[in-house]
């Protein structure tokens, strides 16, 4: 007769290991080695201007500051219609304020990984 205790323990056992196996294998939605990037647009008096948030621990392999906002700014429009959202930011945020529109993340060699970018619903600021 088998102690239940014993099966209850050699099943949660072999589910670990299979979870642990998975999680070793690399796979597309893995983000370990990609970095995230906030991406807003400040508003001044005359202008709009796209910001990108570096994180302070970003890659080495991004060597080219502007080479990887480009990217980042790139991204962003192929995501969100660029008119309608920066429509929205001039006639809906005040001046001085940074709207931001969510994360852009993406790997050295220009991979994108994930994004959470939206069009901001600003309530008339």
């Amino acid at each position: 007769m088998t102690d239940r205790d014993e099966t209850a323990r050699e099943t949660a056992s072999a589910s670990n290991a299979n979870a642990d196996a998975a999680a070793a294998e690399s796979s597309p939605d893995d983000t370990t080695d990609a970095d995230t990037f906030r991406v807003g647009i400040h508003v001044t008096e005359t202008e709009l201007r796209f910001v990108v948030n570096v994180p302070s621990d970003i890659d080495s392999g991004w060597t080219d500051p502007d080479a990887f906002q480009r990217l980042v700014e790139r991204v962003t429009w192929e995501q969100l219609d660029q008119r309608e959202t920066l429509q929205t930011v001039a006639t809906r945020a005040a001046e001085g304020e940074t709207v931001f529109l969510g994360t852009v993340t993406l790997r050295p060699d220009e991979t994108v990984v994930d994004h959470s970018l939206r069009v901001p619903p600003l309530d008339g600021a």
